[in-house]
């Protein structure tokens, strides 16, 4: 009794499936856009998307001009985006915004277009072109529609990205010094304390600043170690001043009195 109705049941959607499929076949081989337009609108609410699309694909060459066309580049890109096709959801919504730029939508599109790209945005180790593109128009998004009820996203989307860059620039100084590489982990810690003055790695940052001095200091050649036990000094100083209550404070005042103790030395010996 119960396998005969589970049976009856999949009869039942195997001849919806075929119908169905048939219909869409039909639709597909017809010269009338009319009914492909229609027919792409309700795929898309059914949230069939990859034949919303085929279907799109149809008619858009042939209905530039209509009423038609702007909703159908629109949901055409939102197409794209709801099947995890980024790259080419971004492209086709900043395609809509090229050419619909009056439209009701288009404030709605230039979002999507930056959120499109921020859904491009790789791990933080990776290459950031994305991100820093996303940024870009996330934050010219802003500029322009501050009121837009997708703005506070916005604003979201650039502070998680900015942290990502963040991150990425820290974490390549980090990997310089554990490589030794001593003078590009300094120039990569600066260059970091530069551009990100307000990041929340800035106090670890200005402290491996004195570590690297330190450890730079250490391996260089005699007639170095001088200066480069002095350029530790001056860090540690700048680091003290604006976090005079660091929990890397007992670290620091090591590296502190390790060049003291040398400097010392280098000058009674010196004398």
């Amino acid at each position: 009794m119960i396998k005969s109705y589970i049976r009856t049941i999949l009869i039942g959607l195997l001849c919806l499936f075929t119908v169905s499929c048939s219909k869409y076949q039909k639709l597909r081989k017809s010269t009338d856009w009319q009914p492909k337009f229609e027919a792409a609108m309700k795929y898309y609410e059914k949230k069939d998307y990859a034949r919303a699309i085929a279907l799109f694909e149809d008619i858009l060459p042939i209905i530039r001009g209509t009423k038609e066309a702007e909703s159908a580049n629109f949901y055409y890109a939102y197409a794209h985006f709801y099947q995890d096709l980024f790259i080419l959801s971004a492209h086709y919504f900043e395609t809509f915004l090229e050419i619909y730029s009056r439209s009701d939508l288009a404030i709605e599109a230039n979002y999507m277009f930056g959120y499109s790209l921020y859904m491009q945005s790789p791990e933080f180790n990776l290459d950031q072109s994305p991100s820093n593109q996303a940024i870009n128009v996330m934050q010219n998004f802003i500029n322009q529609y501050p009121s837009s009820k997708f703005a506070e996203n916005a604003g979201k989307i650039v502070n998680e990205l900015e942290l990502k860059l963040e991150k990425k620039e820290f974490e390549n100084a980090k990997l310089y010094y554990k490589l030794q590489k001593y003078e590009a982990a300094m120039v990569t810690l600066e260059n970091f304390i530069k551009e990100f003055p307000g990041s929340t790695f800035q106090e670890e940052a200005l402290f491996l600043t004195i570590q690297t001095a330190h450890d730079y200091a250490t391996a260089s050649i005699i007639s170095l170690q001088n200066e480069r036990f002095k350029s530790c000094l001056d860090k540690y100083q700048i680091f003290v001043d604006k976090y005079p209550k660091s929990i890397f404070l007992k670290d620091a005042e090591k590296y502190y009195v390790n060049s003291t103790d040398f400097l010392t030395k280098f000058v009674l010996q010196n004398n």
